[in-house]
């Protein structure tokens, strides 16, 4: 049995959902983080990133708007984020590692999110007694 965490982009919670059932997630638990990952060295990148923010804010003259897409852009502010995780069979964690990939790509160039897989020891039903993977 493995645990899957998947850190992802807000807006992306509904695709995401829809794709770990779509591929047979046995059931998944959501909570709503902060975060950041690693700071974006490519100035082209956030510029680029940080003008369409701006336009989508409707923000060219709210200073306070554009103290915040910055902060975000700079890493001086955490982005809010969804975090997934999904614990699985062994064989089924490539497909649905693969499903989060395959709707959380964007062409952003940054901020995509992360995944990580990790072991679990034991899981217990908690209705039924049922231990290991029976339980999940």
């Amino acid at each position: 049995m493995k645990e899957i965490m998947a850190v992802i982009r807000m807006e992306k919670t509904g695709v995401t959902k829809k794709a770990l059932v779509e591929v047979g997630a046995a059931g998944f638990t959501a909570y709503k983080v902060l975060g950041r990952g690693k700071h974006v060295e490519d100035l082209a990148i956030i510029a680029a990133r940080k003008a369409e923010l701006i336009s989508l804010a409707q923000a060219e003259d709210d200073q306070a708007a554009i103290e915040l897409i910055e902060g975000f852009l700079d890493g001086s502010r955490l982005f809010p984020c969804r975090l997934f995780t999904v614990v699985a069979q062994d064989e089924d964690v490539q497909k649905i590692v693969a499903a989060i990939i395959a709707v959380n790509r964007t062409d952003k160039k940054v901020g995509d999110g992360k995944i990580f897989v990790m072991p679990i020891l034991d899981a217990v039903r908690v209705r039924t007694g049922e231990v290991g993977s029976a339980a999940i």
